[in-house]
This record gives C-alpha cells, structure tokens and sequence, in this order.
C-alpha cells in the first residue's frame, strides 16, 4: 500500500504559497534538489540501489492521486484561500516526469538523489510529501524492527507529554504546533502522536501543519510560508539586493493582512532586518525562527520592535528549529513577559524512535533558469549550487547589513 494516500497529507503553508504562486507568478520555472543532511550516519537493511527503486514505486502511486471534493472543501474553507485556486486544485496531478530519483557514487559511498524540475507553480506540491516517502522508507528499512520502535517511540511521548505538564503552571499561555510531517518515522505515527496530543495537552497543541490531520482532528491548520518563496523571488524580475523586500510585499499583496508570520533566514536574520521596516513590522503579526541562536534571533527581534516604535508584546515570535520541550519552555520563560511566543515542533514528536531520524531537504536551486539560493544563520542549512553566485550574493548582503549598522 503506498505510504501517501491523499494530496491534503502536506503542510499547509504549500497551498498558501501556491495560492500566491498562482496568482503572481504561473510562469515561473523552478528547479529544486533534495539532500539528505545526515546520510553518511544512516543505516539501511537493503542495498541503496533497492531503497532507491522504492523511492521511485512510491513516486509512480503518489503521481496517480487528485484532491477529493471534501478535501477542497476544507482547504478552500478560510476566506483568503480564493474559489479560482480550489478550480485549479480540482484539476490538479502530480506529473511524474516532472520527478526524478536515482543514486550516484561519490567517492567511495552511493549517495540518493531526486531532483525536481518544472513549473513552479506544478511542482511545489512534491516537497513534502517526497520528504515524508524517504522518511517513512528508511524507518521501514532501519535495522530497529518496528514492535521495537513504537514502543519506544510511545514510552518517550508518554514521558515527554508528562514533564511538559509537570513544568507549567495552570495561568501559563504555552502553545504549540505539530510541524512534523515531513521527517516523520510513518503516517501512522504521526496520527497516534496528535491523538495522543488531543487527548492529554488539548489547551497546549493549538494545531498541525499537516492538512490531512487538521481536517481529521478538527485541529488548526497552522504555516505560512517557506523558504522556497524568498529564494524564488531572487529570479522574479526584481533587483537581487532587493528580493526579500519583494518577496514581502507579494505576499502582503495576496493575503492583505492574512497569514502575518514572516520567515525571517531565508537570507540571515541581520539581512532580514534590514528589510523588515515599520511598514513590514506593522502589517506582520510576526516572524518565525528556523536557524541560528533562538535566544539571540529573539532578543535582536524585541530590540528591532522597539526600534521602530511598536511594543514587541503585540506581535509574535514562532520558534520553530530543531525544538523539544525543553527547549521550547526555556525560550517560553525568557521571552513571553515581552513577547507573544509559539512553538512548531517537528521530529522530537514525530520521529524519536529510538533510531537516529534522518535530515532530509529539499530546496529549490534555480528559478527560470538561473541560481538561487537560501543563506542560513545555521552551519549546514544553506542551498546553493552555483558557488560563484552564492559569493556574489553574500557579497551584496554584507555590504547592505553594514551599510544598516553604519546609520546607527
């Protein structure tokens, strides 16, 4: 039986994003690559090249499915999610040779490759599910068997669920969200864990990323936006220096108000301040944090607020990198005095199995035929193919961060 079994089983801000993708930008052309950040610690049962031709079995049964109309239904529910968008999705596929997995030996070591190339707007919707196929594969293909696993998985959700509570107080106003679709150890996983959420932290979960699972638990459909459209935008017909800027007006321009966190790393946090004004401040309910110090993103966040004149305690920061709830209530008791604080938490909940989960990525790497890339505040979590590019564009930023310090 396929691992994806429904279009909606993805993170919502792909439909946000595509709705803008839809609307501003239908011509676009875009190449993305999938890496897989920790491979060379992983361990399989079978050959690469066996793993590899599932990846493809599983890519043939994901390309055969359409959004049923209940499903459009529920996508189409919020008001800014427009009736000519859901008349697109009606007719929406996957298109597979759009898709393509293979290995290559690199040195002395086979690595998985999946590259995805074509429409922008008719292949953003591969990202997710593409990441949840490998994830969910190598669980199966793991050493730890699954009786084993699950059970270790449920003894830690159990134990982790009951220090959360243990650690908060009655009054406190801790909110989190359930991010991990993408790096999840199954499907099946990942529902026990939201049923388990549901049933024991009800006024701490405030929602999934993940669309199947919202519309099936009555939860929130919670996301925004991703990296894929501020690096998009550094090919949209706009100047380099100035393509986070509009990448924030575009999506002002589709949403009008809606849908207010902001990505803040696609480019670096200080390079995102500098274009983040008290126009952008003001009409954002917010910015979420995806690498570098969390601690530090936030209290350059506060500053900047203050800055410009707005009381930081009106907007909101979504964390958002790498979290446990360890992490997250350290993060919650520094900031929320100052602060509206939320929190997405991924494969802690998802994927602690006992086994080490994998990284997995993909981003896009050229729009319309030329390079782009995403310029992370974190060792390893830049994306860029042209090195020539990547300097040029890290040239470009320095210069305008300092140019930013220097009018201080």
């Amino acid at each position: 039986m396929a691992i994806i079994k429904s279009l909606a089983d993805t993170d919502y801000y792909k439909f946000t994003m595509m709705q803008a993708i839809f609307h501003q930008h239908s011509s676009a052309l875009g190449e993305s690559v999938f890496k897989w950040r920790n491979w060379d610690k992983m361990e399989l049962t079978i050959p690469i090249e066996e793993f590899c031709e599932h990846i493809n079995e599983e890519l043939d049964a994901l390309c055969i499915l359409k959004f049923r109309e209940d499903e459009l239904s529920y996508i189409g529910n919020p008001a800014y999610i427009r009736s000519d968008f859901i008349d697109y999705l009606r007719l929406f596929k996957l298109n597979r040779s759009h898709i393509t997995a293979y290995t290559t030996k690199v040195g002395d070591r086979m690595d998985i490759n999946i590259r995805i190339n074509g429409s922008w707007l008719n292949t953003t919707l591969f990202e997710v599910p593409v990441l949840a196929i490998v994830s969910e594969l190598y669980t199966k293909y793991t050493p730890t068997t699954e009786f084993i696993w699950q059970r270790e998985a449920r003894k830690k959700l159990k134990d982790k669920v009951s220090w959360l509570l243990s650690n908060l107080h009655k009054d406190q106003k801790f909110y989190f969200s359930d991010f991990g679709t993408r790096r999840r150890a199954s499907f099946k996983h990942q529902g026990e864990v939201l049923e388990y959420l549901i049933k024991h932290c009800p006024e701490n979960l405030v929602g999934t990323s993940n669309v199947y699972y919202a519309n099936k638990y009555n939860l929130k459909m919670i996301g925004t936006v991703a990296h894929e459209f501020f690096q998009a935008h550094q090919q949209l017909n706009t100047r380099l220096v100035d393509s986070q800027k509009a990448a924030l007006q575009s999506w002002a321009d589709e949403y009008r108000g809606e849908l207010g966190i902001a990505l803040s790393d696609t480019l670096g946090f200080d390079a995102f301040l500098c274009d983040f004004d008290r126009y952008f401040a003001l009409l954002f309910d917010g910015c979420r944090h995806d690498s570098g110090d969390p601690v530090l993103w936030c209290q350059k966040l506060i500053d900047h607020y203050k800055y410009l004149r707005i009381d930081p305690i009106t907007k909101m920061a979504v964390f958002s990198d790498g979290l446990t709830f360890e992490t997250a209530i350290n993060l919650f008791n520094l900031f929320n005095r100052y602060i509206q604080t939320s929190f997405g938490i991924g494969t802690y909940l998802t994927n602690d199995c006992g086994f080490l989960a994998p990284q997995v990525v993909i981003k896009l790497v050229q729009v319309n035929g030329s390079p782009v890339a995403k310029i992370s505040d974190s060792a390893g979590k830049g994306m860029c193919e042209d090195p020539s590019f990547l300097r040029y564009f890290k040239e470009i930023i320095e210069k305008k961060v300092a140019k930013q310090r220097g009018a201080f």
